[in-house]
Formats: C-alpha cells, sequence, structure tokens
C-alpha cells in the first residue's frame, strides 16, 4: 500500500517527500534563472510565507517549491523520513 510521506518545509506547508528531486539554495545563478523562468506560472509554489526564499525545492513533477527553510534543515528532515521507512516505522 502507497502511503505519501509529508516533509514539513515551514510554517505548517508540506511536501510530498517521494516527489523530492533536489533541494538547492536560492543564490545560485542557475537556479535563479530557473525559478525566473517559472515565476508566474502554476509551476511555483511559494510556501515562504513572505520570508526570505532559503531553499528551492525541484519535484520530479517539475514544480519549484520556495522555502524558508535551509536546504540542509530540510535535508535532515528528509534523511529522518528515510530512516523511519528503513526501520519499518509507519508500515502495516
Amino acid at each position: 500500500m502507497f502511503v505519501a510521506r509529508l516533509i514539513n518545509i515551514g510554517f505548517g506547508n508540506m511536501v510530498n517527500s517521494q516527489k523530492i528531486v533536489a533541494v538547492v539554495s536560492p543564490d545560485g545563478a542557475p537556479i535563479k534563472r530557473m525559478v525566473q523562468g517559472v515565476k508566474g506560472t502554476r509551476a511555483l509554489v511559494d510556501a515562504t510565507q513572505g520570508r526570505k526564499t532559503k531553499a528551492v525545492i525541484v519535484t520530479s513533477d517539475d514544480y519549484l517549491i520556495l522555502s524558508a527553510l535551509q536546504p540542509d534543515t530540510i535535508a535532515r528532515r528528509f534523511g529522518e523520513i528515510i530512516e523511519s521507512e528503513d526501520k519499518g516505522e509507519g508500515h502495516e
């Protein structure tokens, strides 16, 4: 049975962990171009709640999700989900 594992990316916003391809810093020029390229479309999800963007999450569905959390914080939360799956927690 498929169970979506959600990661809190800040302010109660959640992302399906199985859709995450990358979590990157928004400071690099290629990432800035990616964000500008989808700005104003449905492919950009701003989950910063008006705060400064500190991470950009790239999904397998070609969405870019902006988060106010640091990339390492999101990566740690992602790692915790992977560990719990490896231990068999949450499975029936």
